[in-house]
C-alpha cells in the first residue's frame, strides 16, 4: 500500500475515533435538543400484591426487605431490614420493637463472619382516625451501622437475631466505596427517580442492575403508595379519582413492603442513598407526615450533623454528596440551609474535588408538569450552592428526562452547575409530553401553591434573567437535552476534572445510550474566586 493511502486511512481512523467521543461541557453550552415523543411507554400497571416478587417469603422471625446504605465515610455504613409482618385493621397493635434483636455478623469471607455489630429497631403506624378506614402498622424495621470498614472492600454478611431459631438471614455480599481521596472514585453510579412499582419499574430496574452500579441514588417518590386508598384500591391519580371523597389523603401502606421485598435483591448488595419526594409526604392522624420514610431507610444524619432524614451528607471516594430536602424548610433562617453553610465551609476541594447534589423537585426544568414548582427552593439556595463551585444536581420528580448546561439563575455559565432531571423510573402517573415552549401557556406554579414547598417568591418572576412570561418560542438555551423516557442514569467520574454521565432508556437494548456526555470541572476557573465568574 502506498504511504499516502495509509496517511488517508489514518486520518480516516482518528476523525472517526474523534467523532465517536461523547460531547463535552468543555467546549461550551450544547445547542438544545428535544426529542420528539415516540410510542407512549406503556406497562405503567402497577405489580399486583399476588406477584410473588412482592410476596412475603420468610417465616417467623426471618429477615426481610435487606437493605445497606452508606454512612457519611466509607469505613462505615448501614444495613436495614424488617422481622414479622404488618398489621391491617380498623384497630392494630403495634409489634413490640424488643421482641427480636438487631444484629449482623459480618466479615471478609462467606464462611468466616468473624465481626458483629448491634443496632436500634422500631415500629411506625400510619393512623388514620375516620370511620371505615384501615389503620397500619409496620413489621419491626432495624437498622445497624457496621463501622471500622475498610474502603473498596467487598463484604458478606448476615442479619437478624442468633439467639432466635431460623431468625438470621441468608449471607449477602456488598462492597464498601473507595477510600476519600481525590483519585479514587465508585466506577458506577446509578441515578433514578420516581421508581414506583409497576411493570415498567421491573425494566428499569433490571437495565440498572445490569449496569452493575457500585452504588445507587434514589431522588425521592419511591413506592407510591399515596396512589391508594386503605383498602388497596388505587387509581393514577389520586385527587382525580378519590380526593372529593376522602376525608384525607389516604395511603395503602403494605405497597411500602412489597416494593422492599422486590428491591431487597439490589438493595442487599448495592448501597443505596434515599431522599424525600412529595409522595412520601403520606398524612395521617395529627398531621404526622413522612413516617414510612423516616422509618424504612438509614441515614447518615448523625454523622453528617443533619439530625434530620431529609438532608444529609456522605463522601465517595473524592465526591461530597449533599442531599437536600424539598418538602423541609428550605430558608435562609431555616435549620437546613444553615446545616447547608456548615458543611460546605467543611468540604475540601482538594481532598474530594466533585460536589454532587441531588433533592427531588428540579430548579431547571422546561416541561409544563411541575413547570417552576420549586423556584422558591431555588431562590434560597441556588448562590449559596454557586458560591462553593456545585458540580452536579440530580432531580425527578417531573416524569421525564433532562440535561440543562452550565446554569445558573437562568443563565448560561461555566462555573454554574449541570442539572440533570431523571425523570420517570416507571412509575403510574402521567408523563410529562409537553415542552414550555410547545403552544399554550405554562401554568402558573404560585396560583396553585404546595404548602410543603414552603415560601411566596414571585418577586423572581418579575425582575432579573427570568423576568416576563413563564412560556418561550423556543427551547432555553440553558436546557441541553430533553426527551420523555422511563430509565437509570450512569456516572462515571474518571477523575479529579473528567466525569462521564449516560441516560440509559428502557426501550433501549441493555447498554443503549439515549443520551451522554463528559462534565469536565474547570477548578482553575471557577473556584480561585466565586465572585468572578467568566462568561462562555
Amino acid at each position: 500500500m502506498r504511504r499516502g493511502s495509509v496517511l488517508l486511512l489514518l486520518l480516516f481512523a482518528a476523525a472517526a475515533a474523534a467523532a465517536a467521543e461523547p460531547a463535552s461541557t468543555l467546549s461550551g453550552p450544547s445547542r438544545p435538543v428535544t426529542v420528539p415523543l415516540r410510542e407512549a411507554r406503556g406497562h405503567a400497571v402497577d405489580l399486583p400484591d399476588t406477584d410473588p416478587r412482592v410476596q412475603r417469603r420468610v417465616t417467623g422471625w426471618a429477615p426481610e426487605q435487606i437493605a445497606v446504605a452508606l454512612s457519611s465515610e466509607p469505613t462505615s455504613a448501614w444495613v436495614s431490614w424488617i422481622t414479622g409482618d404488618f398489621q391491617m385493621g380498623g384497630a392494630v397493635k403495634p409489634l413490640d420493637p424488643g421482641t427480636v434483636g438487631s444484629v449482623v455478623r459480618y466479615g471478609l469471607a462467606a464462611d468466616s463472619l468473624v465481626r458483629e455489630a448491634t443496632g436500634d429497631a422500631l415500629v411506625y403506624s400510619q393512623l388514620y382516625p375516620f370511620e371505615g378506614l384501615q389503620n397500619y402498622t409496620s413489621g419491626i424495621i432495624h437498622h445497624v451501622r457496621l463501622q471500622g470498614l475498610q474502603p473498596g472492600t467487598e463484604y458478606y454478611y448476615q442479619c437478624g437475631d442468633p439467639a432466635i431459631p431460623e431468625a438470621m438471614s441468608a449471607v449477602h455480599a456488598f462492597r464498601t466505596v473507595p477510600a476519600v481521596g481525590p483519585r479514587s472514585y465508585p466506577g458506577r453510579i446509578a441515578v433514578v427517580g420516581d421508581l414506583g412499582l409497576t411493570y415498567n419499574t421491573t425494566s428499569t430496574v433490571e437495565h440498572m442492575a445490569s449496569n452493575r452500579p457500585d452504588l445507587v441514588l434514589l431522588v425521592g417518590d419511591v413506592s407510591y403508595a399515596n396512589l391508594y386508598l386503605t383498602n388497596g384500591t388505587g387509581a393514577d391519580c389520586y385527587s382525580c379519582s378519590f380526593a372529593k371523597s376522602t376525608p384525607i389523603h389516604e395511603t395503602y401502606q403494605p405497597r411500602w413492603d412489597y416494593w422492599g421485598r422486590y428491591m431487597e435483591p439490589v438493595t442487599s448488595r448495592t448501597p443505596m442513598m434515599v431522599v424525600e419526594g412529595n409522595h412520601e409526604i403520606e398524612q395521617q392522624i395529627g398531621n404526622k407526615t413522612f413516617a414510612s420514610y423516616s422509618a424504612r431507610f438509614a441515614f447518615p444524619s448523625k454523622e453528617s450533623e443533619s439530625f434530620s432524614p431529609f438532608y444529609y451528607s456522605f463522601d465517595a471516594g473524592g465526591i461530597h454528596f449533599i442531599m437536600l430536602a424539598a418538602y423541609a424548610d428550605y430558608s435562609k433562617s431555616g435549620e437546613q440551609y444553615r446545616w447547608l453553610e456548615k458543611d460546605l465551609e467543611k468540604v475540601d476541594r482538594s481532598v474530594t474535588p466533585w460536589l454532587v447534589a441531588g433533592w427531588h423537585a428540579p430548579w431547571y426544568s422546561t416541561y409544563k408538569a411541575h413547570y417552576r414548582e420549586a423556584e422558591c427552593m431555588r431562590v434560597a439556595m441556588e448562590e449559596l450552592l454557586y458560591s462553593y463551585g456545585l458540580d452536579v444536581v440530580f432531580t425527578g420528580h417531573v416524569h421525564a428526562y433532562e440535561r440543562s448546561n452550565r446554569v445558573f439563575n437562568y443563565t448560561l455559565d461555566p462555573c454554574g452547575a449541570v442539572h440533570i432531571s431523571v425523570g420517570d423510573g416507571g412509575n403510574r402517573e402521567k408523563m410529562a409530553t409537553t415542552h414550555a415552549d410547545d403552544p399554550g401557556r405554562c401554568p402558573d406554579p404560585l396560583s396553585t401553591p404546595d404548602e410543603f414547598m414552603g415560601g411566596f417568591c414571585a418577586f423572581n418572576f418579575t425582575s432579573g434573567p427570568a423576568a416576563g412570561s413563564f412560556c418561550w418560542d423556543r427551547q432555553p438555551d440553558y436546557s441541553a437535552y430533553r426527551e420523555s423516557s422511563f430509565g437509570h442514569g450512569i456516572l462515571e467520574v474518571k477523575n479529579e476534572t473528567h466525569a462521564l454521565w449516560r441516560w440509559h432508556r428502557n426501550q433501549d437494548v441493555y447498554g443503549g445510550v439515549g443520551d451522554e456526555i463528559f462534565i469536565v470541572r474547570e477548578p482553575d476557573k471557577c473556584l480561585v474566586d466565586s465572585s468572578k465568574r467568566a462568561s462562555y
